[in-house]
């Protein structure tokens, strides 16, 4: 057999529990109101009277209204079944509904006489005229004032899951206009440093200047020819890294030793565009500048039951009160748009000074 037709059958006999289930549900709900409603009627009656109706005037109204309330519920269950499974609508529909309830409604009154037969021996007769013509008069009235109360309930349901649904888009798009905006602060404030760089380096090494400049193009092209994404997999930040360490080798020459230690299982999962570079950019301005030699800037990404990514330097450690300038305020924001409160970021001076970063795995 094949897989589909497995599936085809795991869903029919899915969809036959589900459906028992709500039938149960609904008659186990509307039993309880059928005889609230048997006993409405009787105080009303005994009220209207001024005198109390007996015990057997008790038993038929909460019978009564028991075995309607059984009946019509059923009949407008099973109508919405016959819908479903034939997919009617329009005028089909509402032949089928009215149909059945009227033919459930013939069936309650020739049950109700003959349960009242059977508890006080009283003699059945089938099939009750008078009744059923009034009983047919009082179930399209009803009927039409349920259908009238679900159609409403359906179109405001559909309307609010419209709404809900483009106030999602709205947000999406929010979410996606203020990542772009990050985005597009972010490539400015690393070209206008590199220019920097490179302009002072064109009269005293122009061969330096010259390899900054095709790093630089060669790190632009790559992130323009994207489909800005906001998240991409760890190897294609991590080529993001490189070639911005690149630029920053050419600068700093062997002043400064650049490890890279990314966990090779992670290679495929996806991490937040340009996440890693505001950081490496703040540790050499900041954290690194006045380091002579031996300078050490260290990028780990490791696997736990999240991803930990840690920029790492043995510069001047952070202050206490440290301010967030651009590089660090612009990854919160990042991180709170794309996760939410579902991240960590942890400045640490000891063991060893790095900023670390701790968030969930994205599943496509």
């Amino acid at each position: 057999m094949s897989d589909n037709s497995n599936q085809d059958q795991y869903q029919e006999k899915s969809l036959n529990y589900f459906n028992s289930i709500s039938w149960l549900r609904l008659n186990l709900y509307n039993l309880p109101v059928g005889m609230g409603v048997g006993i409405a009627l009787c105080l009303l009656m005994s009220a209207f009277k001024g005198q109390w109706i007996g015990t057997t005037g008790l038993i038929y109204q909460v019978l009564f209204s028991t075995v309607i309330a059984f009946c019509i519920v059923n009949t407008i269950f099973v109508s919405q079944r016959i819908m479903k499974l034939s997919s009617g609508k329009g005028w089909l529909f509402l032949v089928v509904y009215y149909l059945s309830s009227i033919l459930g409604m013939l069936i309650a009154i020739e049950m109700i006489y003959l349960i009242k037969a059977w508890l006080f021996q009283e003699k059945y007769h089938f099939l009750h005229l008078e009744d059923a013509r009034f009983s047919i008069v009082v179930v399209v009235i009803v009927c039409t004032v349920i259908k009238f109360y679900t159609s409403q309930k359906r179109n405001m349901n559909a309307k609010l899951r419209e709404k809900n649904m483009n106030l999602l888009k709205l947000n999406q798009m929010k979410t996606e206009a203020e990542l772009a905006t990050l985005q597009s602060k972010i490539n400015p404030h690393f070209l206008y440093n590199s220019l920097n760089a490179i302009a002072s380096l064109i009269h005293e090494d122009p061969d330096k200047a010259e390899r900054m400049t095709i790093q630089l193009s060669k790190l632009f092209r790559y992130s323009i020819n994207q489909n800005q994404e906001s998240l991409v997999t760890v190897q294609e930040e991590m080529e993001i890294v490189s070639t911005y360490l690149d630029i920053e080798r050419v600068r700093f020459g062997d002043r400064i030793d650049f490890v890279i230690a990314v966990n090779e299982e992670l290679s495929k999962d996806k991490i937040p565009r340009f996440l890693i570079q505001p950081l490496v950019e703040n540790a050499l301005k900041h954290g690194l500048k006045n380091v002579a030699d031996h300078a050490l800037l260290r990028i780990e990404i490791e696997k736990t039951d999240k991803i930990v990514i840690a920029v790492i330097d043995n510069g001047i450690p952070f202050p206490e009160a440290l301010e967030t300038g651009y590089g660090l305020q612009s990854t919160y924001e990042k991180l709170h748009l794309l996760y939410g409160s579902d991240y960590e970021v942890q400045i640490l001076n000891q063991p060893v000074k790095q900023i670390k970063i701790i968030i969930p795995f994205t599943h496509d």
